[in-house]
């Protein structure tokens, strides 16, 4: 058996078999990435549909999405590429680029207002490996490059990426450990250390999407946007007041469809309680 290290939930995994996440696999004593360069969606986005608000606004990045990620939230809006039986076909199917590939497509859209890579759509972290590849050589080039993940990876994961990443937005999905256990089959503590630790090495913004009856209370988002507030940069600075959070509406979807969408005056207000912490709220699906 060889235990993988991405994220909390340490898969003891057989010879040739693939982790929970449906991306990493056991081989030759060792977990690598099954997903590697394995390539499912490729789109010239505007920097704002990350999102990202306070980064370079007004330009446009080369989003890229693989298959495979380690939660399983019941609303997942990229589920066909993320988890469940869309995404085993999705992965069969994929694709393959090398880093040098995908830094070279990116280099040709400059002309169309392309700044880098964002690494998008499914979980990047389960497969960190082309991440750091491919982000490597787009330093090299001049190209940003860009993190949209849950935060479900461990601290020496991110170490080993962040060298090579200018900005990430990063799911901080809900501020209970029942919500995060329960409905999303993840573990806040994890996301909460690696967010953490994030803000030291490059520009941070943070999503919330506010699921009725789950984590739309306002004493959660009070709670969260408190926590927000106090986190510090490398040499222990407090940033957390200028940390952009998004505040998103959710529509049903996937497993979720008997929940009604959001109501928007729900958002609005829960924007104006996180403003009681932080400067920069904004609100998405609005």
């Amino acid at each position: 058996m060889t235990r993988c290290q991405v994220c909390f939930r340490h898969c003891d995994l057989k010879e040739g078999s693939i982790g929970f996440c449906g991306a990493r696999i056991a081989l030759e004593d060792r977990v690598t990435a099954a997903n590697y360069g394995r390539i499912t969606s490729l789109a010239l986005d505007p920097i704002e549909k990350k999102p990202l608000r306070r980064f370079f606004p007004g330009t446009k990045i080369l989003s890229v999405g693989s298959y495979g990620c380690n939660l399983r939230c019941p609303f997942c809006q990229n589920s066909e590429i993320s988890w469940g039986d869309e995404a085993k076909l999705f992965a069969e199917s994929a694709d393959t680029l090398t880093p040098e590939q995908l830094v070279h497509i990116a280099k040709k859209y400059r002309t169309e207002g392309n700044i880098g890579i964002a690494f998008t759509y499914n979980e990047p972290l389960v497969g960190y490996e082309f991440v750091r590849d491919t982000a490597r050589l787009s330093h090299v080039e001049s190209l940003k490059n860009v993190l949209v993940t849950n935060g479900s990876a461990d601290i020496a994961i991110l170490q080993e990426i962040a060298p090579f990443i200018d900005a990430m937005n990063i799911d901080l999905k809900g501020f209970t450990e029942t919500y995060y256990h329960d409905v999303l089959g993840g573990n806040i503590e994890m996301t909460k250390q690696f967010i953490e630790e994030a803000v030291k090495h490059c520009h941070v913004e943070l999503t919330t999407l506010i699921v009725p009856g789950e984590n739309d209370s306002k004493e959660e988002i009070r709670a969260l946007s408190t926590w927000v507030s106090e986190l510090r940069d490398a040499d222990g600075n407090r940033i957390g007041p200028d940390i952009p959070l998004h505040i998103s509406r959710f529509f049903p979807r996937f497993h979720m469809t008997d929940c009604a969408a959001t109501p928007v005056s729900r958002v609005y207000e829960l924007a104006d309680i996180a403003r009681e912490n932080l400067n920069y709220v904004y609100t998405g699906n609005c």
